[in-house]
């Protein structure tokens, strides 16, 4: 059943307002969590998760008959917020759901993260979704890539994952749950240095001559990610680095542009 809601007006503005290429704000937070060795707290529109990284570390017990000897293993786990979705069901750690979109991001990260470094280990990747306005897939891959990042897990590229569907013959970056549930979409990860593609994920039917154009777009638009993710990570490493000049018990006073 189609929406109510115009997706697409004759002005080329969206529901939202937004352009169809245009992307929704982003915002990165690295406060630590607790015990994690990698935080990050990963805000896309109204779509917000956060991801926590613990390891490498030794297999727990009953679960070493899954390592591997020459690699480590990802385990990755999501968790839904009851309040930060519209539905009344609540979904818990086997759901099915849940369970798929896990399986997703493991096989995304298995070619990237560098697992022969750390044979017999495991890491984990805990994934806790605090707000959903679709872009759920994406926002977990890159808030997973910093985590992995901000822990010291060593990756050969970044991953960025962005939605993308048709509007009749129009292609459209960025989808919100209204225009996911209305348009036939995929989910294309890319590692912007290298060019490749770690992820294509369609739930829906889509011509492929649309398909072409929606991935190429959806492509260009990883890299606009990748711009935005790195300079994030960057200008926490520089506050880190800034924090250990000074040494400890010292403020770093920051200068302000004017």
């Amino acid at each position: 059943m189609s929406s109510r809601i115009e997706l697409l007006n004759a002005g080329l503005l969206r529901s939202d307002g937004r352009r169809p290429y245009e992307l929704r704000t982003l915002a990165i937070n690295f406060a630590p969590q607790g015990t994690a060795d990698g935080s990050v707290t990963y805000s896309h529109g109204l779509t917000q998760v956060r991801v926590s990284v613990l390891g490498p570390h030794e297999p727990k017990q009953g679960t070493r008959r899954e390592t591997f000897h020459d690699r480590a293993t990802l385990n990755v786990e999501v968790q839904l917020a009851p309040f930060g979705v519209g539905e009344r069901r609540r979904r818990g750690r086997s759901d099915k759901r849940l369970l798929e979109l896990a399986a997703s991001i493991k096989s995304t990260f298995e070619p990237v993260v560098q697992t022969h470094l750390y044979p017999r280990s495991t890491i984990d990747i805990f994934v806790h979704v605090l707000q959903l306005d679709g872009g759920l897939l994406p926002a977990c891959i890159n808030a997973s890539t910093l985590a992995l990042a901000t822990a010291g897990i060593p990756l050969f590229d970044f991953v960025c994952a962005i939605s993308g569907g048709v509007y009749g013959t129009q292609p459209l970056l960025d989808l919100t749950t209204v225009e996911e549930n209305d348009v036939p979409s995929v989910v294309v990860g890319v590692m912007p240095r290298t060019g490749r593609v770690t992820l294509v994920q369609m739930e829906t039917r889509l011509h492929m001559d649309r398909f072409e154009e929606v991935f190429r777009v959806a492509c260009d638009a990883g890299k606009v990610l990748w711009s935005e993710m790195r300079d994030a990570l960057r200008e926490r490493t520089g506050d880190l680095v800034d924090k250990l000049e000074a040494g400890p018990g010292m403020v770093v006073a920051k200068e302000t542009e004017t």
